[in-house]
C-alpha cells in the first residue's frame, strides 16, 4: 500500500523544483553569457518562483536572447586617426564590430507603395546570376503569390533564387506556398521554425530582416531593402487591407556586397552551419561619405543599433527626427531622447495614431508622456505606418528594419543602413517632413491610476521578457 503523501511533503518537492529551477536559470544565464535587462531578469526570477513548473520550461524555450558569445581574442588594433567631431558616427559603428563605409549610388527613397513595388520588380526581373531574398513574412495573397511565381519564373531561367523566411513570420503569412517554386531548383530555408531548437531557447529570436540582393558580387548588383514585408498591405493593399505607409529604398554599388555577406551569414545559419561574425577592422581610407550595412541582433556581441541610438541622441547639436511604429523603448533609451529635448534640441517623434498592434498603443503611453514632458514633439499619423528612420542632424541617417521597442532592439535579427552623405541625408530628412505634414500633435493627458499600473505591467512582463 502506497503512503499517503502529507502536505509538508508536497511543500517540500514544490521548493525542491523551484531551487532547480532558479538554479537553471542562473546556470543557464551563466554558460550563455547573457546580458538581460534588470527588469526582465527580475520578471523572469518572478515568474520562476510563483510557477516554476511553467516557468522553468518556458525560459529554455524562449529565454535565450544572444548566441554564445565566444571570449574575445583581439589585441588592440592599429590606432586610425581621428575624423573629427562630425564623424562620431562612422566612428561609433565601427567600434561596434560593422563594416566600414561603403560606396554606394542610384539611391531611390520609395514615396509610396507604387514605386516599391516597382523597384522590387525591376530587383528581381533585371537579375541575371542570382537573387537573394530575406523577410519576416511571405503572404499567402495575391501579391505574395506573385512574387514567388516569378522568383520561380527566374529559378526555371537558370537564376541561382535563394528565399529565407522567418520560422514564425510564415505563420504570420499564412503559409504560402513554395513547392513550385522548390520543383524549379529554388531554395527556399526558414529561420528557426517554432520549437525547432527549445532546448537552445532561440524559439523566440525571430529574423525580422528585410532584404533583396540581386547580382551578388557584380558590379551592377542591387540591393532593395527596408521595413515592407512581402505582403499586399505594404505595398497598394488589397480589398480586405488598406495599403501601410513604410520606407523602402534601392540602391547600386560596393555597399550591396555587406547585404550579400549579412543574408549569407543568416543563410548559413538557417541551415546549422558556423558562420560567425568577424569584428570588422576599421579603414583609413574608407568612404566617409558612403553607408554601412548595421546588423543588429542575437548573432551580434553588442547590441548595436540600440546602441547607437543612444550614443545618437547625446551626440547630436540641433535636431534628432524618429519614425517609428512601435515606440516602447528601454529607459537609457528614452532618458537619452529626453535629455536631448531638455537640451534645447529639436525632437520629433512620429507615429501612426493607431498601430496594428494594440497593446504596443497601449504601452508606448508611459514613454510619450515622458518625452512630451521634456519638449519633445510627437507626431500622430493618420492610418498604419509601419516606416523606420532616424535622422540626426546633417550627419547621420538610418533606415531598415528595426522598430524602437525593446523586441527589435534587443531580441530580433534587424538591419539598419547608416547614411552618411549630406545630399541623401537631406532626401530623408524631407521624407520624414513630408510624411509629418499630414500628422497631429500628440497631447500628453494624465493617466488614471488603473492605466498606470495597468501600463507598468504591461512594459514589465510583456515587453522586456
Amino acid at each position: 500500500m502506497l503512503p499517503k503523501l502529507t502536505l509538508s511533503y508536497w511543500l517540500t518537492l514544490h521548493g525542491l523544483v523551484t531551487v532547480v529551477a532558479v538554479l537553471a536559470y542562473v546556470v543557464a544565464a551563466h554558460v550563455r553569457q547573457q546580458r538581460r535587462q534588470p527588469a526582465a531578469a527580475i520578471a523572469w526570477i518572478l515568474f520562476i518562483l510563483l510557477l516554476p513548473y511553467v516557468a522553468l520550461p518556458a525560459f529554455l524555450t524562449f529565454g535565450s536572447r544572444k548566441r554564445e558569445r565566444p571570449p574575445s581574442k583581439l589585441a588592440p588594433g592599429p590606432s586610425v586617426p581621428h575624423r573629427g567631431s562630425d564623424r562620431w558616427a562612422v566612428e561609433t559603428i565601427e567600434a561596434l564590430a560593422q563594416p566600414a563605409p561603403a560606396s554606394y549610388h542610384a539611391l531611390n527613397l520609395h514615396e509610396d507603395g507604387s514605386a516599391a513595388r516597382d523597384a522590387l520588380l525591376a530587383t528581381i526581373e533585371q537579375a541575371q546570376r542570382s537573387i537573394d531574398l530575406s523577410t519576416f513574412i511571405l503572404s499567402n495573397d495575391d501579391f505574395g503569390r506573385n512574387i514567388v511565381d516569378r522568383l520561380t519564373q527566374k529559378a526555371q531561367a537558370g537564376v541561382r533564387v535563394r528565399v529565407l523566411l522567418d520560422g514564425l513570420g510564415r505563420f504570420m503569412g499564412g503559409r504560402p506556398s513554395m513547392r513550385a517554386f522548390v520543383r524549379a531548383s529554388g531554395d527556399f530555408a526558414l529561420f528557426v521554425p517554432p520549437l525547432s531548437s527549445p532546448l537552445k531557447g532561440r524559439t523566440n529570436l525571430r529574423n525580422h530582416r528585410k532584404l533583396v540582393v540581386a547580382d551578388a558580387g557584380h558590379p551592377e548588383a542591387r540591393l532593395w531593402c527596408g521595413g515592407r514585408n512581402i505582403a499586399a498591405e505594404y505595398f497598394n493593399g488589397s480589398q480586405r487591407k488598406a495599403a501601410w505607409r513604410d520606407l523602402t529604398i534601392d540602391l547600386r554599388g560596393p555597399l550591396v556586397e555587406q547585404a550579400a555577406a549579412l543574408f549569407e551569414h543568416d543563410w548559413q545559419f538557417a541551415h546549422g552551419k558556423s558562420d560567425k561574425t568577424r569584428r570588422a577592422e576599421p579603414s583609413a581610407s574608407a568612404p566617409l561619405d558612403g553607408a554601412q550595412m548595421i546588423a543588429s541582433g542575437p548573432d551580434q556581441v553588442d547590441d548595436t543599433i540600440y546602441s547607437l541610438l543612444v550614443t545618437a541622441a547625446y551626440r547630436a547639436r540641433r535636431h534628432i527626427a524618429l519614425t517609428t511604429p512601435y515606440f516602447v523603448p528601454e529607459s537609457a533609451l528614452l532618458m537619452a531622447l529626453c535629455l536631448a529635448a531638455r537640451r534645447g534640441l529639436t525632437v520629433d517623434l512620429l507615429l501612426p495614431a493607431r498601430s496594428n498592434h494594440r497593446l504596443s498603443d497601449f504601452a508606448r503611453g508611459r514613454a510619450l508622456r515622458a518625452l512630451a514632458q521634456a519638449g519633445g514633439r510627437i507626431w500622430l499619423a493618420p492610418g498604419m505606418l509601419h516606416a523606420k528612420l532616424v535622422v540626426i542632424d546633417d550627419t547621420l541617417a538610418l533606415a531598415g528594419s528595426a522598430n524602437l521597442d525593446s523586441r527589435s532592439l534587443f531580441l530580433n535579427y534587424e538591419v539598419m543602413i547608416a547614411f552618411h552623405k549630406a545630399g541623401d541625408i537631406e532626401r530623408f530628412a524631407h521624407w520624414f517632413e513630408h510624411n509629418r505634414a499630414s500628422a497631429r500633435p500628440y497631447v500628453a493627458h494624465a493617466p488614471g491610476l488603473a492605466r498606470d499600473v495597468a501600463e507598468g505591467m504591461l512594459l514589465w512582463l510583456g515587453f522586456q521578457l
